[in-house]
């Protein structure tokens, strides 16, 4: 134990004995001096003996106050546009309103963008050939002149109706 002590003296006393000499010589900026200054402490002090590394206690919890202030991981969250669409997908699956009013007009949108992009064919214009690309179950559901539903609390549209119109979108 003696030693080890001594040997951090004699660092701590070489270090500064530099730590002036290069001040006086002016080797370096004062900032650039005492950076090295410190850093060469900090190797002395961690250079210490296995035996003098004696394991710390452990510490104690960390109490309510300092739980409270730790910053906690965020869930990823999803995108605001999916969740929408999810939630206008179920709702026109259980409701012919929301389904006219929600669901239809985003297919509508997809089905002419397709159209266009694909055929040079637009939804409006033409709606014959809009017709015969989509197919008469299809057209059905996203012409633009559809007429209201009769019962608006009546059920949506069937999830086998919607994938196979999802299906025929995807092909054009």
């Amino acid at each position: 134990m003696r030693t080890e002590r001594s040997r951090i003296a004699t660092a701590v006393a070489l270090a500064t004995v530099l730590l002036v000499v290069m001040l006086g010589l002016r080797l370096a900026s004062v900032q650039q001096t005492l950076s090295v200054y410190v850093l060469v402490l900090r190797r002395s002090r961690s250079r210490r003996s296995p035996a003098s590394r004696a394991p710390r206690p452990p510490s104690p919890p960390p109490s309510a106050f300092d739980a409270a202030l730790r910053i906690r991981p965020v869930d990823p969250m999803r995108p605001s546009e999916l969740v929408r669409t999810e939630r206008d997908i179920t709702l026109g699956l259980s409701n012919a309103g929301l389904l006219d009013q929600r669901l239809l007009p985003m297919l509508r949108e997809a089905a002419a963008a397709r159209l266009s992009a694909n055929h040079n064919v637009e939804l409006e214009r033409r709606p014959d050939a809009a017709r015969a690309l989509l197919g008469d179950d299809a057209w059905e559901l996203v012409r633009p002149d559809r007429p209201q539903p009769a019962d608006r609390n009546a059920p949506g549209i069937p999830p086998s109706q919607l994938r196979d119109l999802i299906a025929t979108l995807e092909r054009l």
